[in-house]
């Protein structure tokens, strides 16, 4: 028979810097019989902001998650706490939205099927229809949404359908090559992510590795950040560099840039899943 694990949850918190959180933490933990399997934190002295990352199992005299929250909610009023108890067994449910490049989907699909990517995956959306097949082969459903000027708000109702229908957490942009409306964007405030094919803030817009060759550039890079309003400027998840010399052409940047792409997304997607991200402002505290 096989022993049965022990309930395992992941506490989040940011709040103003002050003394005693941790310990205040820590003690109510040890109060409710959980036992603590790692913890990180930080402190901000820029934002006077303090970040914490916190992992524990259930004891016998655990109460339940619910109560447990509403329990640890007095010391989070006392802290001025933004947090969370999740379930770190829950599989994250996200919907990716591709158009045309494959490769940033064909990783996570892979990383997912492989259970390296501890999540479930209800739908891959596109506007185009050429990954159809490869969605298909995974088993994924896939939701095909052309759209031009004149239907993108009509499209983008579509998607947002499918995001709460499907009761998706995660949005996870892997090569979309469509700008989401400001509305969408607030709608999906920290839950969306996307890769940019460029090490940002530099060479943004159309063709980065043609604007990096014609540079001369000796390091490429990609970006993942969190979607907002502002194009290309949202908070900053994880990024890689790659060292290039002036033997590659435009086209060996790209093969270069693609497999960067892959790993700084999939690392990207892990991290949020694993609540490991927390906002700072226009920032994030990355507990990897």
């Amino acid at each position: 028979m096989t022993e049965e694990k022990p309930n395992q949850y992941v506490l989040v918190i940011s709040c103003p810097d002050t003394t005693g959180i941790v310990a205040a933490v820590a003690c109510f933990l040890a109060d409710h019989d959980a036992f603590i399997l790692e913890s990180a934190h930080f402190g901000d002295s820029v934002s006077k902001r303090f970040f914490m990352r916190t992992v524990f199992i259930a004891g016998a005299f655990t109460p339940e998650a619910g109560e447990l929250a509403k329990k640890f909610s007095r010391i989070a009023e006392r802290f001025q706490m933004v947090w969370g108890i999740y379930d770190a067994y829950r599989r994250q449910r996200l919907m990716i939205l591709v158009s045309k490049f494959d490769h940033c989907l064909n990783d996570l699909l892979y990383r997912y099927r492989t259970g390296d990517l501890a999540v479930e995956i209800p739908a891959i959306v596109s506007n185009h229809p050429d990954l159809k097949r490869l969605a298909d082969w995974h088993e994924v459903p896939f939701h095909h949404l052309p759209v031009t000027a004149e239907n993108k708000s009509e499209q983008e109702d579509a998607i947002w359908r499918l995001i709460v229908d499907l009761d998706i957490d995660l949005v996870v942009l892997a090569r979309y090559m469509q700008v989401l409306s400001p509305r969408l964007c607030d709608k999906l405030r920290g839950r969306s992510i996307n890769i940019h094919h460029s090490f940002l803030p530099s060479f943004k817009g159309a063709k980065p590795y043609h604007q990096a060759h014609k540079r001369g550039v000796k390091l490429i890079g990609a970006t993942a950040h969190y979607v907002t309003t502002d194009l290309d400027e949202g908070p900053i998840i994880e990024q890689e560099v790659e060292r290039v010399d002036h033997t590659l052409t435009p086209e060996a940047l790209v093969a270069v840039g693609r497999d960067i792409e892959n790993v700084v997304l999939a690392r990207a997607v892990r991290f949020h899943v694993e609540h490991r991200v927390l906002l700072n402002g226009s920032k994030t505290v990355v507990f990897r």
